[in-house]
């Protein structure tokens, strides 16, 4: 059972905002217009905050973001990707950051968990809100840009 306790600030920092991260890969992935925007963060804040299994780990995660949510911090805070190398890589890159801090000092199956709550917070933030067609008509629920990018979390967290 791994507890905040057992990372840095950093590193919990990196943690709890992992899975707006992954929900924000999607968003880079395809960007829309607001509402579809507003609609990708509400179903990435939902997931974030409704783990798919209760690991210690992943329950404490996902009770200081439904806090920050609460207190309307951004639980994004902190979090840009720079100025240069493509959003959406970078994106990937931090992800990929948090589940090598993750697996070093959780325990496999937190990992491999956790691993799977930031692919299925991509997969909320991509089935949020229809693609593409002209007033809802010939729209897609899942563009290709956006399941690409799922795939692409999947691949890179190891889920």
């Amino acid at each position: 059972m791994t507890t905040k306790s057992e990372f840095t600030d950093e590193e919990w920092l990196r943690i709890m905002r992992a899975p707006m991260v992954a929900g924000l890969a999607i968003s880079l992935a395809d960007p829309g217009g607001p509402i579809e925007a507003a609609k990708e963060s509400m179903q990435t804040v939902k997931s974030a905050t409704n783990p798919p299994t209760r690991e210690q780990l992943l329950a404490e995660v996902a009770l200081e973001i439904q806090a920050s949510v609460q207190e309307r911090h951004n639980p994004l805070k902190g979090y840009r990707p720079a100025a240069g190398a493509p959003p959406g890589e970078q994106v990937l890159e931090e992800l990929r950051g948090v589940q090598e801090i993750v697996a070093a000092k959780a325990t496999a199956e937190e990992a491999a968990a956790f691993a799977r709550w930031l692919v299925a917070a991509a997969q909320a933030a991509a089935d949020a809100a229809k693609e593409g067609g002209f007033l809802g008509f010939g729209a897609q629920q899942v563009s290709d840009r956006e399941r690409v990018m799922v795939d692409r979390v999947r691949e890179t967290v190891g889920a």
